[in-house]
C-alpha cells in the first residue's frame, strides 16, 4: 500500500509537553506514551465513498497526536490499515457494477490524495488486508488450536467451515466499551455482525475466516481452506506485527469501540496470553449533517475531494475540523467553511506583520492544549488571540529606546514567525 507524501514539519524552539489522552476503556485521563516511544494504531477506512469529512475529522485529530509526540522528542511508530477486501465493499461494487478491487485501489488513492492536501503526517506501517493475509490465516489457526476458536457446521444456505471466536474464552471481553449483553447484541447486529447464525457457540462470537462462496474473492487459507478473512482480525494481526503487545494508543471513530476494538483486543489477549492489548483506547466523535451521523450506508455525506474540486483551501478544510474537539459529536454546516475561511485569512494578515504581539506565550499555551487531550479549539482560540492583538496593536519602537525596550522589539519582530512556525508544525495549517 503506498502511502502520501510526508508534510515538512517547521522546527520550534524547546520541547512540547506529555500528551495525556481520554481514555475510552478507564474515562481517565492518561499519558498517551511512556518514555520516549509513542506506538498508535488508527484504524482505516474501508475504500469506497472515501473520504467523507467523519474519515477527515478522525484522521486529523490523530494527527494532532502525532504531532505533539514528535514536537515533545517522542519517536513515533504509527500504523493505519485498509480494509481493502470486506462485505460493504464487496456490496458497493456489485451494487455500481464496477470491479471490487479497481474500487478499493481508486478509493484508496483518492484518500491517500485527500490526507496529502490535509497535510496528515502519514502512518509508518500503511497495509491492506490482501498484503497481511498470511499473518491472518497463522493467527486464526493459532486461534483453533489454543481453543479460542472454532468451526461451524454448514446449514441449507451456509457451506462447512467457517471459523469463529469463542468471545467469551477471554476473561477481559467486554472492558474495552464495558456494555451489557443487550446493549452488544443490538450493536453488534447494527456493525457487521451476525448474532443469529445457526451452529455458533454465542451470538457475539465473531468471524474470523469466512470460507469461499461462489462470486466472491478468495485465497488460499492453508489449512483453513480457500476463502477471507473476518474484519476484526486484521487490525489485531497487523497491530501485533507491527507494534507488539500493549502499545500505547488504540485509535478511530467512536463506532469502532464496539464491536470492532472490543473484538480486537480479544483476539490479542487469546493470542498472546497477555493483556492488555492497548495502554489507552482513544476515540474520535461523529460528524453528522442533515440530522443524521455521517455515513455511506445513508448517503449524508460530504467529500473532501469534493470540496476540494469545488475551490476549497484544503487549510481552510482542515481548520474548520479543528473547530471541534476530536472526541465532539457534531453537525457539519457551511458556516464551518465560512468561519474557517475567514480565520485563515486572519491569521495570514497577522503572521505577515512587521511585528506583533509576544508568541511565546502562544507556543506555550498551544503546547499546553494539546497536551490535555488534544484540545484543538482551545489552541486555535489562543492564535486568535494573538493574531487580534497583532492586528489591532502593533506599534514601531523609538529611536532612543533602552537596550530591554532593543529586546523587546526583536521578541516582537519575530513574534510572526513563531506563530507561523507553531500554526505549521502543531495544528498543520500552512499559513
Amino acid at each position: 500500500m503506498t502511502r502520501w507524501p510526508v508534510p515538512t514539519l517547521a522546527d520550534l524552539p524547546g520541547r512540547g509537553l506529555p500528551v495525556r489522552l481520554r481514555d475510552t476503556a478507564t474515562g481517565e485521563l492518561v499519558i498517551a506514551a511512556e518514555g520516549d516511544r509513542g506506538r498508535m494504531y488508527v484504524c482505516g477506512i474501508t475504500p469506497y465513498d472515501a473520504t467523507h469529512l467523519g474519515h477527515a475529522a478522525t484522521y486529523v485529530g490523530f494527527d494532532l497526536l502525532h504531532r505533539a509526540w514528535i514536537d515533545s522528542g517522542v519517536e513515533v511508530t504509527y500504523v493505519q490499515n485498509v480494509t481493502d477486501v470486506d462485505d460493504p465493499l464487496l456490496e458497493r461494487a456489485a451494487a455500481t457494477g464496477v470491479d471490487w478491487h479497481s474500487l478499493a485501489v481508486e478509493q484508496t488513492q483518492l484518500f491517500a490524495d485527500d490526507m496529502a492536501a490535509l497535510a496528515v503526517i502519514p502512518p509508518h506501517h500503511y497495509l491492506g488486508v490482501i498484503d497481511t493475509l498470511p499473518l491472518v490465516v497463522d493467527a486464526v489457526q493459532r486461534l483453533i488450536a489454543s481453543g479460542h476458536a472454532y468451526t461451524v457446521p454448514g446449514n441449507g444456505s451456509e457451506p462447512d467451515g467457517d471459523v469463529y471466536f469463542a468471545v467469551h474464552s477471554d476473561p477481559h471481553f467486554g472492558e474495552v466499551a464495558h456494555l451489557d449483553e443487550a446493549a452488544m447484541a443490538r450493536i453488534f447486529a447494527e456493525r457487521g455482525g451476525d448474532p443469529g447464525r445457526p451452529g455458533k457457540k454465542h451470538p457475539l462470537d465473531p468471524l474470523l475466516w469466512r470460507v469461499a462462496r461462489p462470486e466472491e474473492p478468495e485465497w488460499d487459507g492453508d489449512r483453513l481452506g480457500r476463502g477471507r478473512p473476518g474484519w476484526h482480525i486484521e487490525c489485531t494481526t497487523i497491530a501485533l506485527e507491527h507494534l507488539g503487545m500493549t502499545f500505547d494508543v488504540q485509535g478511530g471513530g467512536s463506532d469502532l469501540i464496539f464491536p470492532h476494538h472490543e473484538m480486537g483486543a480479544s483476539h490479542a489477549h487469546a493470542l498472546t496470553g497477555s493483556h492488555p492489548f492497548a495502554r489507552v483506547y482513544a476515540h474520535s466523535g461523529m460528524v453528522g449533517f442533515q440530522g443524521h451521523k455521517m455515513s455511506k450506508s445513508r448517503g449524508n455525506l460530504v467529500l473532501v475531494s469534493r470540496l476540494r474540486a469545488a475551490g476549497e483551501e484544503p487549510a481552510a478544510i482542515r481548520l474548520a475540523l479543528l473547530d471541534h474537539h476530536y472526541r465532539s459529536d457534531w453537525e457539519w454546516t457551511d458556516a464551518d467553511l465560512t468561519t474557517a475561511r475567514a480565520r485563515l485569512e486572519r491569521w495570514r494578515r497577522a503572521v505577515h506583520q512587521r511585528s506583533g504581539a509576544d508568541a511565546a506565550p502562544v507556543l506555550a499555551g498551544v503546547r499546553a492544549r494539546l497536551a490535555e487531550d488534544l484540545d484543538a479549539p482551545g489552541a486555535l482560540a489562543l492564535i486568535d488571540g494573538w493574531a487580534q492583538a497583532t492586528l489591532t496593536g502593533a506599534s514601531e519602537s523609538s529611536s532612543s529606546e533602552s537596550p530591554s525596550e532593543a529586546a523587546s522589539d526583536v521578541a516582537s519582530a519575530n513574534a510572526p514567525d513563531l506563530v507561523r512556525r507553531t500554526v505549521d508544525a502543531l495544528l498543520g495549517v500552512r499559513l
